[in-house]
């Protein structure tokens, strides 16, 4: 395929940024999408131009680094896949890809694609654990009987990578299911009970701190997000947060 580019070249946080134009050729269906950028960056160097900087890790779809803005969608145009997961093939000959990183005031931009969401580890850290040793007493934990539909629901909440997909695809920039998330999948678990009151209320606060929106109950969060986090996540927190208001 030959494709043009249409990428955000940004030199720092203190910079003004601007989409640049850079046209490639030989792209085959079954490369990835960090794949088509790591061959422009082949040829930029070649050119003895400074490559296009953008995040990645495992490229497995795991730990949700490589998030892209890609023709205005968190991931690109596909469904339940991250970035590094997503396929050349979803394009076609001739097209025009916009690459962008995430936009909200709490991912500042770092460099180019690379965004700043350190902002999601300050509200891990506010509650997003529990407090309860485990060192050797990790038998007495799995004596614990719980309901199979809980345990299931707290897997599938805690499978959330926080790539920040749901802020990008927010309106209001809001982290409103990713926080939802953290606080259902120890919510619904007796472990998490110790906590419960604390987290909430802690979190959510931190959220508000660090510039994040309010939810604008569209569902595009759900839609976009790689691993199908629910927004009833978000209906759980906010009863989580009205009763530990009420005890507060």
């Amino acid at each position: 395929m030959k494709l043009t580019l249409k990428i955000w070249r940004q030199k720092n946080a203190e910079t003004k940024g601007k989409l640049v134009d850079y046209p490639i050729d030989g792209i085959e269906g079954d490369m990835s999408f960090l794949e088509m950028l790591d061959v422009l960056n082949e040829e930029l160097i070649i050119k003895d131009e400074e490559p296009v900087a953008f995040d990645h890790d495992c490229r497995e779809g795991i730990c949700g680094s490589c998030s892209l803005q890609i023709n205005g969608e968190a991931h690109g145009p596909d469904r339940l896949i991250t970035t590094c997961q997503l396929h050349m093939r979803m394009f076609n000959d001739g097209d025009t890809i916009y690459i962008e990183p995430f936009r909200a005031t709490a991912f500042p931009v770092i460099k180019d694609l690379i965004v700043d969401r350190s902002s999601f580890d300050r509200i891990q850290h506010t509650g997003g654990f529990i407090s309860v040793n485990t060192s050797g007493n990790t038998i007495d934990a799995n004596t614990i009987p719980i309901n199979k539909y809980d345990a299931d629901t707290a897997f599938e909440a805690a499978i959330c990578i926080g790539c920040g997909a749901c802020v990008a695809s927010c309106k209001n920039s809001s982290a409103m299911l990713f926080v939802g998330a953290k606080v259902s999948q120890f919510a619904l678990l007796p472990q998490g009970k110790i906590e419960a009151t604390d987290r909430v209320l802690n979190m959510v606060k931190q959220m508000d701190e660090e510039g994040f929106g309010n939810c604008t109950n569209t569902g595009a969060c759900e839609v976009e997000c790689p691993k199908g986090i629910s927004l009833e996540n978000i209906a759980r927190m906010n009863r989580e947060y009205l009763s530990a208001s009420l005890k507060r």
